[in-house]
This record gives structure tokens, C-alpha cells and sequence, in this order.
């Protein structure tokens, strides 16, 4: 089982924990996390794009000239594809491109991108993160103190709490999420993780 040391607010190492090898000791598996980052891109895009149709497009409702006779050729509408003002032949359409992966591949997905930070010595584990009051000043003195301040961090709580989350928007490059919000975009993105014990504790209980 991988040993990680556990930091309070202040920086400096309470002890050290144990984390499950079944969780935060996989072997990497970079194909399905690449799969689960392009699933979670997917998920969020808005597909809205739209063009109009020949059916859409405002118009084109009287026939421009008569059938034969004119030495033209024929005609329906002026909203025809092949006129300019006329419709979009196979333009895009509003749609959803989400999808899904299998609820096991979900699963190696997040625990490969943990055992990765673990590796690479990226994941801290702390004793706790308690914020009395919203103040930014607070998790930007922790960060220093840890000495991430000019990384990406990644706060991951056991349950949500409103003073840390609103403490650490404001700064660039902090994320705070609960471990029910866990994903492999954010654990990847992110420089260093910074993870409580309850929240090892949950994520554990839940993946292992």
C-alpha cells in the first residue's frame, strides 16, 4: 500500500497514511482516461449550432417564373439551396453529444488518474481543511504554506462545504469539489490534489 504524509493547514506533517491499493495504486491506464476526458468534453459542449433549411428560411413562398416557356429552367422557390439566400443543404442541426462509458471503465478511469498523482508525488493528503469564514486570504495562506501556491490545486473535500468552496474560487488555477464530484478532468488538469482524510476515507469506501 502506497504511504502518503498527511499536512495540516499550517503546512507542517501530522503523520502519515496508508491509502488502498485498490484505488490509489492501479497500474495506469492512459487509454481509458483519455476515453473519460473526451466523454466529460463531450458532456459539457451545448451542441446549439444551427442553419436553416429551405423549409426555414423566410420566403420563397410564390413560384419565381412559370414552369415552361421562358427559356429559364425551372424553378420552385427562391429559397432553393442553389440560390444565394436560399437554405443550408445538411448544415448543423441543434443535438446532444453526450454519451457514456461503461460504469466500470468510469471507475479505472478516476482510479488511474489518483494512482498517477500518487506516483508523480502530486496528491497531498490533509488532516483537515476547516475555513471559519468565505475569506480568500485563508486557502491562499494553506497553498503557501504547502508550498503550491504557484501550482494548479485541486481541493477535494468529503462533503460540501460552502466556506471552503467560496475561499477558493477567486483564486486562479483552485478548484474545491466534493469526492461525490470526483472526475479525471480535474484530477489531470490540476498540478497538485490536495485531499482530506474523510474524503480518502469516502472515495475509498466507494471505489475499492
Amino acid at each position: 500500500m502506497p504511504k502518503v504524509a498527511v499536512y495540516n493547514m499550517t503546512g507542517a506533517q501530522t503523520g502519515e497514511i496508508e491509502l488502498n491499493d485498490a484505488v490509489f495504486g492501479v497500474e495506469v491506464n492512459e487509454a481509458v482516461m483519455h476515453q473519460a476526458v473526451v466523454m466529460q468534453m463531450a458532456n459539457q459542449r451545448l451542441g446549439t449550432a444551427a442553419t436553416k433549411t429551405r423549409g426555414l428560411v423566410r420566403g420563397g413562398g410564390r413560384k419565381p417564373w412559370r414552369q415552361k416557356g421562358t427559356g429559364r429552367a425551372r424553378s420552385g422557390s427562391t429559397r432553393s439551396p442553389i440560390w444565394v439566400g436560399g437554405g443550408t443543404v445538411f448544415g448543423p442541426q441543434p443535438r446532444s453529444y453526450a454519451y457514456s462509458m461503461p460504469r466500470k471503465a468510469r471507475r479505472l478511469a478516476i482510479k488511474s488518474a489518483l494512482s498517477a498523482k500518487v506516483q508523480a508525488g502530486e496528491l497531498m493528503v490533509m488532516e483537515d481543511i476547516a475555513v471559519k469564514e468565505p475569506k480568500t486570504k485563508t486557502v491562499i495562506s494553506m497553498l503557501d504554506s504547502l508550498k503550491v501556491g504557484e501550482d494548479k490545486a485541486l481541493i477535494i473535500m468529503a462533503s460540501a462545504d460552502e466556506n471552503v468552496e467560496k475561499s477558493s474560487r477567486n483564486i486562479p488555477g483552485v478548484k474545491s469539489i466534493t469526492s461525490m464530484g470526483l472526475n479525471v478532468y480535474d484530477i489531470l488538469y490540476h498540478d497538485k490534489v490536495l485531499i482530506t482524510k474523510d474524503a480518502v476515507s469516502k472515495i475509498e469506501e466507494v471505489l475499492a
